[in-house]
């Protein structure tokens, strides 16, 4: 008697996609946990966002990741949101449940895994600067305000969008908003987020050199086999440290995995496996 092997659909929606490398991360923790499924790059125009999600859901996918530019315009689609969705504003997980569409947000937690576990940066007390105020911010403000900084700044090349954001996040810790040539450089910052998307896009966006000095910590959320615009402007710049954003795309990978197959891969050798250097 013939039998079928069902294979759970997964994959990631953008606009840009074709850099991800969230297929091979999951590909390689199905192995690991003995998972069947498959995952695949969807390339989403904006305006197709709720066709391509609905479609998705109704021929059997089990679940997405939704990154730039998607992530706050999904939560129009959600029927369940998670707090941690809920507060930053922007979901980068979907699941579906029936007729359902559950939406979470792991990118925080991921950064947060990152910076904390895999690079050993103290956040405690430091001074943060993060870069851009589009979802990705949004993501991860909550958690890194969860951490006690001394000070979080929002920069931005328009101020209206990083004071919205930091507004949503007052009552959390001590935040603030800029423009990018407004950079208050009265104390170093420990550590500088670039939540641009300029580097996927070719551009390098005006960023504030006073910002950087010896002690400071760069991470760009962006990642590339080749080093980002943001990264190859924080070595030039006298930053202590400059590293892309691999270690928190396999975080929050492992994350959004969990919450799918209710299993908890271990990040460790597929960082290895991957030859990033984090």
């Amino acid at each position: 008697m013939a039998t079928t092997t069902v294979i759970d659909r997964y994959g990631v929606m953008g606009h840009p996609v074709s850099h991800s490398r969230s297929p091979v991360i999951h590909r390689l923790f199905a192995l690991q946990t003995g998972q069947k499924m498959q995952y695949e790059l969807l390339h989403v125009a904006p305006d197709n966002l709720e066709t391509a999600v609905r479609q998705f859901q109704r021929t059997g996918g089990k679940g997405l990741n939704i990154t730039v530019p998607h992530k706050r315009a999904v939560i129009n689609l959600v029927d369940l949101i998670s707090e941690r969705a809920s507060t930053a504003g922007a979901v980068n997980t979907l699941v579906f449940r029936g007729s359902e569409i559950h939406g979470d947000n792991t990118d925080g937690i991921g950064l947060l895994r990152d910076l904390d576990v895999n690079l050993d940066v103290a956040l405690e007390g430091s001074n943060i600067l993060i870069l851009g105020a589009g979802g990705a911010t949004r993501g991860i403000v909550g958690p890194l305000l969860e951490m006690q900084p001394r000070s979080l700044c929002i920069a931005n090349r328009t101020v209206d969008k990083a004071e919205v954001i930091a507004a949503n996040f007052e009552r959390y810790g001590p935040i603030s908003a800029c423009r990018f040539d407004a950079v208050p450089v009265d104390e170093p910052y420990d550590l500088v987020i670039n939540a641009t998307s300029a580097g996927l896009q070719g551009e390098t966006p005006p960023y504030p050199e006073e910002a950087i000095s010896g002690e400071t910590f760069c991470y760009d959320l962006s990642y590339g086999l080749s080093p980002t615009p943001f990264s190859t402007w924080a070595r030039d710049h006298g930053a202590a440290r400059s590293v892309m954003g691999w270690g928190m795309l396999v975080e929050q990978a492992a994350e959004s995995f969990e919450i799918w197959r209710g299993v908890r891969p271990d990040t460790v050798p597929v960082l290895k496996q991957m030859q990033i250097n984090a």
